[in-house]
């Protein structure tokens, strides 16, 4: 018969028919739709053979029509097996644990394996794993996924540029890629500096070259600053100009900031919940109250069940509840200026270099339209000058 799982499934029984009308019996099941198979004849009278176990009661009104005693000699599948097992209160509870034991033992981390690393970085990330609960023995469905593990990571070790997080059955894989030391500089060729913008020269710092301007003068973009000829005449030599030269230049900055404004922020306010979730039924096991947030964000973590080193269709879900806020700004006119001033003074020293400075602003325009400021700055900045251009053949 096919499809024998089913029979272990639904259960079903060994049948012995002892009678005269034993042939009579089995066409009438086969007349009466009741499956059987291997039957097996032993004499003319005996024949045995196996039925579902919803067909008992069909076979017994079959039965009473023929001349056949029937004797049910063996049973076989889970409804059977189910009954033993309530009857053995103890063989239940030893199977309960059983799979209980081999769930959790299935969703812990038994392995950590990092590689790529310094043994020195390997000990910071390994501390950085303890401090956010991902270590041997941590369920899978409490730590964090391997995305935000990712980033906490390259944001708390500066070693690192890389870190690449896998989880692989019970087993969370790590491969790291470290910054790489500065290589050696490379041999620098015959060379000019020239200035990248107008600028007026109020210091220089000349390691190699000859300087061609001095501090007061004004230089325009592209104009020679440290030459990387030096020597007499007749007598020269090409070097690779070195140095910095700094010079005042000027910027022009335009602002425009809302007198009034409304916007959302996290009070730092939370409440969790969590639940066991299979197919779209959610069932609650921890966090049964309603958020008391008027306002909040969710944020839904969901993690899979494992069994072994398959994927259960059963998941950990937790949801998040951030109480969020409605801040309404209001500036005043001098607040509002203010304000626009230092955005852009962030602004400018953001596209700076680090040795830059700011040495002084001038406002060159400010009004007020339609409950907006609007602020036009001019900067002056000392900042270096000096770019590097090539010594080509004929210069």
């Amino acid at each position: 018969m096919k499809n024998q799982w089913m029979n272990v499934l639904i259960g079903s029984v060994r049948v012995k028919a002892k009678g005269k009308g034993v042939e009579r019996l089995l066409n009438a099941c086969v007349r009466n739709d009741i499956a059987i198979w291997n039957v097996k004849k032993h004499s003319d009278h005996i024949a045995t053979f196996f039925i579902k176990l919803s067909d008992v009661k069909r076979l017994r009104i079959v039965a009473r029509r023929s001349e056949c005693k029937l004797y049910f000699v063996e049973k076989t599948g889970f409804p059977f097996f189910l009954r033993k097992a309530v009857t053995n209160t103890g063989f239940l509870v030893g199977m309960c644990l059983f799979f209980t034991i081999v769930f959790l033992l299935s969703n812990m981390i038994w392995r950590i394996e990092i590689k790529g690393a310094k043994p020195e970085t390997e000990y910071r990330i390994s501390k950085e794993l303890k401090q956010m609960g991902v270590e041997e023995g941590a369920f899978q469905f409490l730590i964090d996924d391997p995305e935000t593990i990712q980033k906490k990571l390259t944001d708390r070790i500066d070693a690192i540029t890389w870190v690449g997080v896998e989880l692989k059955g019970t087993t969370l894989y790590f491969r790291v890629a470290e910054k790489e030391q500065p290589d050696e500089p490379k041999p620098i060729g015959a060379r000019h500096l020239v200035a990248k913008k107008k600028a007026i020269i109020t210091d220089m710092f000349v390691e190699e070259g000859q300087p061609i301007v001095s501090v007061h003068d004004h230089v325009t973009k592209g104009q020679l600053l440290v030459s990387g000829m030096i020597g007499k005449e007749g007598k020269t030599k090409l070097v690779p100009a070195r140095g910095k030269v700094f010079g005042e230049t000027w910027y022009k900055s335009t602002v425009v900031l809302p007198l009034h404004a409304t916007f959302r922020v996290l009070t730092g306010k939370y409440m969790e919940k969590h639940y066991i979730t299979i197919g779209n039924i959610s069932i609650p096991i921890w966090g049964w109250q309603k958020p008391k947030f008027t306002n909040y964000e969710i944020d839904v973590q969901k993690r899979p069940f494992r069994f072994l080193r398959w994927d259960l269709p059963l998941y950990y879900e937790r949801v998040i509840f951030r109480e969020t806020a409605e801040v309404k700004r209001r500036y005043t006119w001098d607040e509002a200026f203010a304000k626009a001033k230092e955005l852009a003074r962030e602004e400018l020293k953001e596209k700076l270099p680090d040795d830059a400075s700011i040495k002084g602003e001038k406002v060159l325009h400010q009004t007020k339209e339609n409950d907006k400021v609007r602020v036009e700055l001019h900067y002056q900045v000392i900042e270096n000058i000096a770019i590097p251009q090539p010594i080509v053949q004929g210069d």
